[in-house]
């Protein structure tokens, strides 16, 4: 797994064989959600438009934006509303206010009831309405804003001057009458138009008119996120959390899981790949304990990173598989010869296969099966066995460990003439549970109905 590519297929082999823990986590997770949700309380948004007529730029739209947000505005409509435990301070957190197309300020309010919201939204847009259109007169009233109406006045004065001087021209006797008549006709029209341009650049006459376009729209859901959305989004985080935690576990693991590594890493040959059916939890020897049931019951104790087994499909072809493991035994070792069994300690498949393997046996050859800590292994020293088999289940050891317990062997004396490796496989429907074992006696001395294969 550390080697390969993550692939759609790894995903559904997890989804697969962890999927009652997939689905404890994503319960969890939307658990946790649910009660974020409670923390915060619902919150619900409504906005008001207040259009500004004339013309604009962007700069002064920007400029009124900040102004419905001032404190001063909401400080105003806060006194307004009057709500109890609820300062202007408390409420700018809650009013927004941008600049939409068409000289329009969108002012939002949120709140925690739709009518509250409706109700502070309309509330800041009177209050900025007001505020700006008592700026407006302030500066209609002051020194630079009577200059323009002084400008106008003269310009109005300008234009009867105009109307007398042209008049008391030559009305169209001479040339130079009319040239001076059509001259004073296109200054008129110059400063009148003049006048046009200044009324409507001017935004103190149009922010005294601005029009707030309607009541606001009572909001009829809650702003996002919502407990629906914080439920589900805390499923679905603990769900991918999960699912890249087995990914970074497995990546990280230097456990070996296929043929080629396990033997690479023991230094000696193959001699097979054999089938032990997964026990049900009523039969598993030494597992106790509400954790193992807790394990059991999540599905935590089923490997998911191994790589899918070439299972025998029925108990023959298991048997078929130990049988030639045996045959190859026989092959390697002189005639009536002992043959010492190493199985790491702990490895509950790799136990059980070497107890079918004792039971397919027989006496030709002699097999005597002893477990070795993986992490320190220590191997009897030989007496009159002609050598050690080392059986190994897949995705339990990692090569230091596996080399290790090569090595020991060696210590001992004692030639590693293979390696076996069991691969855990479903277990057979119930009826096939309860056939009686055919080597019944010897079964029952190396594990009862433990079955495996090799190929």
């Amino acid at each position: 797994m550390s080697d390969d590519t993550i692939r759609l297929a790894t995903i559904g082999r997890i989804v697969r064989r962890r999927r009652r823990l997939l689905a404890v986590v994503a319960v969890l997770g939307a658990l946790l959600g649910y009660g974020t949700s409670l923390l915060f309380p619902p919150r619900y948004t409504t906005s008001a438009s207040v259009l500004l007529p004339g013309a604009w730029g962007e700069r002064e739209l920007l400029t009124q934006k900040e102004i419905a947000t001032s404190s001063v505005v909401v400080d105003r409509a806060a006194a307004t509303l009057g709500w109890s435990g609820v300062s202007g301070a408390e409420l700018r957190d809650r009013v927004n206010a941008r600049a939409a197309d068409g000289n329009i300020i969108e002012i939002s309010g949120t709140a925690g009831t739709p009518e509250r919201a409706q109700q502070l939204a309309d509330q800041v847009a009177q209050q900025f309405v007001t505020f700006a259109a008592g700026i407006a007169g302030d500066d209609t009233g002051s020194g630079a804003a009577a200059r323009p109406e002084e400008l106008r006045k003269m310009v109005v004065q300008a234009s009867r001057r105009i109307t007398d001087l042209a008049d008391a021209a030559d009305p169209g006797r001479t040339v130079e009458s009319v040239q001076a008549r059509t001259e004073l006709a296109k200054l008129r029209t110059t400063l009148q138009e003049a006048m046009d341009k200044l009324d409507e650049a001017d935004p103190a006459a149009a922010g005294a008119d601005m029009i707030v376009m309607g009541p606001a729209a009572r909001p009829s859901g809650e702003t996002p996120p919502t407990t629906t959305q914080l439920t589900a989004g805390g499923a679905l985080l603990f769900f991918l959390l999960a699912v890249v935690g087995h990914l970074t576990a497995a990546r990280t693991s230097r456990r070996l899981r296929t043929e080629r590594e396990i033997t690479a890493a023991a230094g000696s040959p193959l001699l097979g790949t054999v089938d032990v059916p997964a026990e049900r939890p009523a039969h598993r020897p030494g597992v106790r304990g509400s954790r193992a049931r807790i394990r059991r019951l999540l599905g935590a104790d089923v490997r998911w990173d191994l790589p899918a087994p070439q299972a025998s499909g029925d108990e023959a072809g298991r048997r078929i598989r130990y049988r030639r493991v045996c045959a190859r035994l026989r092959e390697e070792l002189p005639a009536s010869g002992e043959l010492l069994v190493v199985v790491p300690e702990g490895d509950e498949t790799a136990r059980r296969a070497a107890g079918q393997l004792v039971a397919e046996a027989g006496s030709d050859p002699q097999l005597r099966v002893v477990g070795v800590a993986a992490s320190r292994p220590v191997v009897p020293d030989r007496d009159a066995e002609s050598g050690a088999l080392v059986v190994f289940g897949a995705g339990s050891r990692t090569a230091d460990e596996l080399g290790g317990i090569a090595e020991a062997c060696g210590d001992a004396g004692h030639r590693v003439v293979g390696i076996v490796v069991a691969d855990p496989v479903p277990a057979p429907p119930a009826r096939s549970a309860r056939r009686p074992p055919e080597h019944g006696p010897q079964a029952l001395a190396v594990g009862g109905d433990a079955t495996g294969g090799s190929g």
